[in-house]
């Protein structure tokens, strides 16, 4: 039973505010290149690792009596996420050794998934696998789901997207001008406005941070009103919104990441808009709709190869570069979806 060093990158302690670089430290292991006899795990080599804005939650201490859809991180293990692997070895009867797969795995050379069910197989493999950290993977069904199945989009209508230009908007905005709909994108700088009207087919995009009265500049660009609002932000960019909502407008809520950092989340003032204008506001998280995942990646994939979606990917070269890429996200350092290649093969 061959055994080989294992590189990781290990949580120390349970944080407040930013994360930082030293919340995180490599290390060196070892592991077998074999699943225990008798065991249903997968043994993978892990390619790809996704960076995703939902993994600073799971660096806080849980509060008791706390409910959350993933497991937070613990201190001294092995930080785990989405992630793009090639089975090594395997005791599960749906997987065997050179498939492809995407999904929960540790920060690490090697993983032993132990609970396989979680894991997707890859079915294309003419596109770049890193796509399946985010186009084709978790952010890809996120966009997808929280676009067609709650905002439920008819054409021409009016679509705000906040964080466009990331993993999960640059997709909703182009999912949304497939519709026939009007769409406008917000960002964090001039390149990554840039990319949205210019490389990603926005009608219309702003920079948030020289906008002094978000409120005023949604009126601006939505003097009608928006019908659909892909959250991303939350504050006052989500309670700004809700002024400008039009009647029986829908918003979908996938993420709060200006919340995040915060000892005390800001509150959210004009919630009586959600009764005078009969709004839906709707939280939801991707892992509910993965029975849509089948038909989101056939579509998807088809939309990629006949040139109607691109995709941006910010991507970093070592494990060891995991955690700045990680703390990156939550001072707008990435442009387009947070990619780190651990290996190529």
């Amino acid at each position: 039973m061959a055994e080989v060093s294992n590189k990781r990158i290990l949580f120390k302690d349970y944080i407040t505010g930013a994360p930082k670089e030293s919340d995180m430290v490599q290390t060196v292991g070892s592991i077998k290149l074999n699943v225990p006899e008798g065991s249903n795990s997968v043994l993978v080599k892990n390619l790809y690792l996704s960076c995703d804005p939902y993994m600073r939650n799971l660096m806080n201490k849980p509060m008791e009596g706390e409910e959350s859809y993933i497991l937070p991180f613990f201190p001294g293990q092995v930080v785990t996420g989405f992630g793009v692997c090639k089975v090594v070895d395997s005791g599960h009867p749906n997987f065997k050794e050179g498939d492809y797969v995407w999904g929960i795995t540790g920060w690490e050379e090697y993983s032993l998934v132990p609970s396989p069910e979680a894991l997707f197989k890859i079915p294309f493999t003419d596109v770049p696998l890193s796509y399946y950290t985010g186009l084709l993977g978790m952010p890809g069904v996120t966009a997808y789901a929280g676009f067609h199945e709650i905002c439920k989009p008819k054409k021409g209508e009016y679509v705000y997207v906040s964080a466009a230009s990331g993993a999960v908007g640059q997709l909703v905005g182009q999912y949304a001008k497939l519709m026939g709909c009007y769409v406008v994108g917000s960002a964090g700088s001039k390149e990554k406005v840039d990319l949205l009207k210019n490389k990603f087919g926005f009608d219309e995009a702003f920079n948030y941070k020289e906008e002094t009265d978000l409120v005023a500049t949604l009126k601006k660009y939505f003097p009608e009103g928006i019908d659909i609002y892909f959250e991303n932000v939350g504050g006052p960019m989500l309670d700004a919104a809700l002024l400008n909502m039009r009647v029986k407008g829908r918003i979908a809520i996938c993420g709060l990441i200006s919340q995040y950092n915060l000892d005390k989340p800001e509150g959210v003032h004009n919630l009586f808009m959600l009764i005078t204008k009969r709004v839906t506001m709707t939280g939801f998280v991707s892992m509910d709709h993965y029975h849509c995942y089948p038909e989101f990646v056939e579509k998807t994939r088809n939309y990629i190869k006949e040139g109607k979606i691109v995709y941006v990917e910010d991507t970093v070269e070592g494990l060891e570069k995991a955690p700045a890429a990680l703390v990156g996200l939550f001072s707008g350092r990435n442009v387009g979806k947070q990619v780190v290649l651990v290996a190529r093969e």
